[in-house]
């Protein structure tokens, strides 16, 4: 007897179960971004290429289940929300994984130094990117009340409430990005043009995840919509 895939496993069950699955992956590699951080501002690099090995395992790990789901999503999947729009959903939060594993790989690549007057705002904007992330996560976790709600109802609110806090923790990381922006400057006579000059670019890298983030909501605030 041929096993079934976990994947086609799922589906048996719910058709966003694989959607939820993958969510949980890339949100488990951008979890792990402040521990690692963390470890390059105390020098820790040992400590941080072991993370970012990690972070580039779990990233391979949510490919895998990218592409499985494209595989095993029927043309024609009888639900009210269109396989195309499954399909968007999945590519935006790969974005979030992708992300991760870029900002890891080129800051251990580098060895970066994170100066010690800025390290903690850095962490801290780290972590409200994560946390955008993972709101965006629970937003997608309730795909499966929706769908049985018939996308009506107390669900709706529900749903509609948690974007409504994803686009709050987005603009607070805004804040902070701006904030670590300015502290940087203060401080960037002090240091290697060349150093703050990346410095600069991680913060972008960093906001992205944010802003990604908040793009899986907006997609789902359009089936909201419909």
């Amino acid at each position: 007897m041929v096993r079934r895939s976990s994947i086609t496993s799922m589906f048996a069950g719910s058709p966003v179960k694989p959607l939820q699955q993958h969510m949980e992956k890339v949100c488990e590699c951008a979890g792990k971004l402040p521990d690692f951080f963390k470890a390059i501002a105390a020098a820790s690099y040992d400590e941080a290429e072991e993370i970012q090995l990690y972070i580039s395992k779990l990233e391979t790990e949510a490919d895998d289940f990218k592409h499985d789901l494209r595989m095993q999503l029927p043309n024609t999947l009888f639900m009210p929300m269109p396989r195309e729009q499954i399909l968007d959903i999945v590519r935006q939060q790969d974005k979030i994984a992708n992300v991760s594993k870029d900002i890891a790989g080129i800051v251990i690549g580098r060895k970066a130094e994170l100066p010690e007057p800025i390290a903690a705002l850095f962490i801290a904007f780290v972590q409200s990117s994560v946390d955008a992330a993972n709101q965006a996560k629970a937003a997608i976790n309730q795909l499966d009340e929706l769908i049985e709600a018939g996308f009506r109802g107390r669900e709706i609110i529900v749903v509609q409430d948690m974007i409504t806090k994803l686009d709050e923790l987005e603009h607070e990381a805004d804040k902070i990005e701006r904030q670590l922006r300015h502290a940087l400057f203060s401080i960037e006579n002090d240091y290697p043009p060349l150093n703050m000059m990346f410095l600069y670019r991680v913060i972008d890298w960093i906001g992205k995840l944010a802003d990604v983030s908040q793009r899986v909501g907006a997609r789902l605030q359009m089936l909201l919509a419909k």
